[in-house]
């Protein structure tokens, strides 16, 4: 009998982690250890039930910052293929995805995970989260600071702390290296940005921003500076110190005010930064004290990437107009998916996932593309990979790499590059089947010749919770019912003017009510009269507020919120990517975000 090899788990931490799930899971199935305590343990270790119920289960893998190597790529591409459904999913907080896993395989998915240094260890549940990071840092030619091993450091410094084990709730870290905010601090529980401050000689000392309580949710919530500049020393313990003021003031009672932001409903905005400057001033005297600059920046380095003389770099950030202007597929994705501009020549170049889903077939290829081209990759929060390093001569072969693997569509700050949250596909809160809008309004937008408008972002989620992050987009739709004609049907609402950039947030203001099957339509008529009316170099939030706001807007297309009756359009009662009539199923809340 040929004996197979098992996965060897070097990590003692990850090691020690899946052998205590594999005693839980036991004891659980042996009916020793209640389904409650088993929940939080599940949870925590970065295993969500699914709305299929069973033994159904997703396991969100923590990717710090984005980053991933080629044996883990290829891990997770085994993974979908063994226990998944042949594919894998990339979220906005730059994890990785796997669904339908049965609940006794879990330990086995986790040992493959394991043995090359992937965890799912608190990437859900009421612990610090995965630790996101903008996905250019280091390869930015407009970053203040890599912050690559800033993010590393928190990662490792929250990750199993005892600190963060039995929170009121989540709590999220984000670093950016510049005000651009591609990392998205201003709507997270701690969001740092890299900025300079002048000091009295004239000379320039970089360091932080450091944004606390922000959110999105039902009830968004804008994040605020807790000081105008945090010195590189001071960074990990106003880190800590943030996440102690929530450990000890976050609402333990009710969950749905149990977030940071809710911290300073409860506070106000001046008690709440006290308590944060004062912990942080007499932190040293803590074991836990995280010292000053971590070894982990001085071993590697924050240094800048830097602009490269007589180049024009690609500029970033959302709204950012991109022009094709070609007709050959490599010049138009070389337009659309590069980035240049760093000091050392490099340059980095997006692959585009749909939806954010990447099959077996395309982990294992953007892993050999990396160990062939001598690159490297991270996640985006917008659900694509970016490949880093590259020269300039590569970029023909890659692209040619990229077209094999179907990932090569210019779209990674096109319109076509709809973001959505799994929605009613697994999730227990979804009450919409978010990835089905998703997909019809990407066919709506290529049949409406709309697909290549620069610089507007669409995101979709199946509830209010915002997993999809649609109040920060342009255009925004989560999931609602709807009843007419005394039926259930599949609803959203539509949401105009997102904005995130330049250390500020526009939350995206209510538009208009629409059944599902509309909401294509509604779309295209927005982004066909923002094309049609935008002044040159219009942003799409400067239009909205020029010609009247989301509500005037909305007000033009109330058409699309008149409803047929079953009769007449039977196709409005049944929600995208199902065959039934529309039913909402809310399971219990576990861990929506």
């Amino acid at each position: 009998m040929a004996v197979v090899d098992q996965p060897i788990v070097t990590d003692p931490e990850i090691a020690n982690d899946i052998a205590k799930f594999r005693s839980m899971l036991d004891g659980y199935l042996a009916g020793t250890i209640d389904e409650d305590v088993f929940r939080v343990f599940r949870l925590t270790n970065g295993i969500y039930g699914q709305r299929q119920g069973g033994e159904n289960q997703m396991i969100r893998v923590r990717m710090p910052y984005g980053s991933i190597s080629p044996a883990q790529l290829n891990a997770l591409a085994d993974v979908a293929d063994e226990y998944s459904r042949g594919w894998g999913h990339i979220t906005t907080r730059q994890n990785i995805q796997m669904h339908f896993i049965q609940l006794r395989q879990v330990p086995d998915v986790l040992e493959k995970l394991g043995a090359v240094g992937l965890t799912s260890r608190e990437a859900c549940g009421d612990t610090v989260r995965n630790v996101q990071g903008c996905h250019l840092a280091g390869a930015c030619p407009f970053e203040v600071l890599d912050i690559t091993p800033w993010a590393d450091a928190a990662d490792k410094h929250f990750l199993r702390n005892p600190l963060g084990q039995r929170l009121p709730r989540k709590f999220k870290i984000n670093f950016s290296g510049c005000d651009t905010d591609c990392g998205q601090a201003m709507f997270n529980d701690a969001g740092v940005i890299a900025v300079n401050r002048t000091l009295e000689d004239g000379s320039i000392e970089s360091g932080f921003r450091v944004f606390v309580a922000g959110g999105l949710g039902a009830n968004p919530h804008p994040a605020l500076a807790v000081e105008e500049f945090t010195s590189r020393k001071d960074l990990m313990p106003t880190l800590e110190a943030i996440l102690r003021v929530f450990e000890q003031t976050g609402n333990r009672k009710n969950k749905l005010r149990a977030r940071m932001k809710w911290v300073i409903d409860e506070l106000g905005w001046e008690e709440t930064q006290e308590r944060i400057l004062n912990i942080r001033k007499f932190l040293p005297a803590s074991s836990s004290w995280p010292g000053g600059i971590p070894s982990i920046v001085d071993e590697n380095g924050d240094t800048p990437a830097g602009l490269a003389d007589g180049v024009t770099p690609t500029a970033i950030g959302q709204g950012i107009p991109v022009s094709l202007g070609e007709t050959d597929g490599y010049a138009r994705w070389a337009n659309a998916n590069v980035v240049r501009g760093a000091a050392n020549g490099t340059v980095s170049a997006y692959a585009w996932c749909k939806l954010g889903d990447v099959t077996s077939a395309q982990f294992r290829g953007i892993a050999t593309i990396i160990d062939e081209f001598g690159i490297n990759a991270r996640a985006t929060n917008r659900q694509n990979f970016i490949l880093r390093d590259l020269s300039e001569e590569q970029l023909p072969g890659l692209y040619q790499r990229l077209v094999e693997l179907e990932m090569a569509q210019p779209g990674a700050e096109l319109v076509r590059d709809v973001v959505s949250c799994p929605g009613a596909d697994t999730c227990n809160l979804a009450v919409t089947q978010s990835r089905g809008l998703a997909d019809a309004i990407g066919e709506r937008l290529e049949e409406e010749g709309l697909a290549e408008i620069g610089g507007v972002r669409i995101n979709i989620s199946g509830c209010t919770n915002s997993c999809g992050q649609h109040h920060t987009s342009d255009i925004g739709f989560f999931g609602a019912q709807r009843r007419a004609n005394k039926k259930a049907l599949p609803g959203y609402q539509m949401l105009l003017g997102g904005y995130v950039g330049q250390e500020k947030i526009h939350f995206g203001e209510k538009s208009l009510r629409v059944p599902a099957k509309n909401a294509p339509e509604a779309t295209v008529r927005v982004l066909r009269r923002f094309v049609d009316e935008r002044e040159a170099g219009e942003s799409f939030r400067a239009w909205m507020d020029r010609v009247g706001g989301a509500s005037a807007i909305g007000d033009q297309l109330k058409d699309l919120d008149e409803i047929p009756t079953p009769e007449d359009g039977p196709e409005f009662y049944v929600d995208y990517d199902e065959t039934g009539p529309y039913e909402v199923e809310v399971g219990e809340s576990e861990c929506a975000t």
